[in-house]
């Protein structure tokens, strides 16, 4: 059953590159809510981070964050003193992210695939899925698909299978309740 639902695919060719809050890195955004808000006003963001340096990571009071490896050998991180490493692929770690991070690239740059979150106003689960599959979306859900490594398809309940390529996204929003079908490998990301 389907009533309402939007379903929007949003694709890697074309995102704007935007300098870090602290200047440090480039951010490319995939999808924030409410739509259209800043930093200061997110409820949820996902992007991908490019990290070309060592250094700190920005600030962000009241936010947890979930970081996936996607692209590059990884990254030593301190989180709020405590060491913590970021070298498998698709593993998406939590941290907070109002602690103070610093970062060491252990063997030149990396990608990562970012989700950040307003502690108390939403719940979210990042998960990486190789492979297929199913998966039933219900109606108080936003899900947030993201092509991680080459070509994965996305059928949302009885509609047209969609062709992700690296970095493509696909947005399930509203009244649903349905399945969907994945493909790939691919990060997928319930927001509540």
């Amino acid at each position: 059953m389907r009533s309402g639902a939007q379903v929007r695919i949003l694709r890697a060719a074309g995102r704007a590159a935007a300098v870090w809050k602290n200047g440090g890195g480039v951010t490319r955004e995939i999808a924030v809510f409410p739509e259209g808000s800043g930093m200061d006003d997110f409820v949820w963001r996902a992007s991908l981070a490019e990290v070309a340096a060592d250094g700190p990571f920005s600030a962000f009071p009241g936010i947890d964050r979930t970081i996936t490896l996607a692209e590059g050998a990884g990254m030593d991180l301190t989180v709020g003193g405590v060491r913590r490493l970021v070298d498998e692929r698709f593993a998406p770690q939590d941290f907070p992210g109002d602690e103070p991070t610093g970062c060491r690239l252990l063997s030149g740059p990396v990608v990562n695939f970012n989700v950040m979150y307003r502690r108390g106003a939403a719940e979210v689960a990042t998960a990486v899925v190789r492979g297929r599959l199913s998966r039933a979306v219900v109606s108080d859900e936003t899900l947030l698909v993201v092509a991680l490594e080459g070509a994965a398809t996305v059928q949302v309940g009885r509609g047209p299978a969609l062709a992700l390529a690296q970095y493509d996204a696909v947005l399930v929003m509203g009244d649903f309740i349905d399945y969907m079908d994945i493909s790939g490998h691919v990060a997928l990301v319930c927001f509540r």
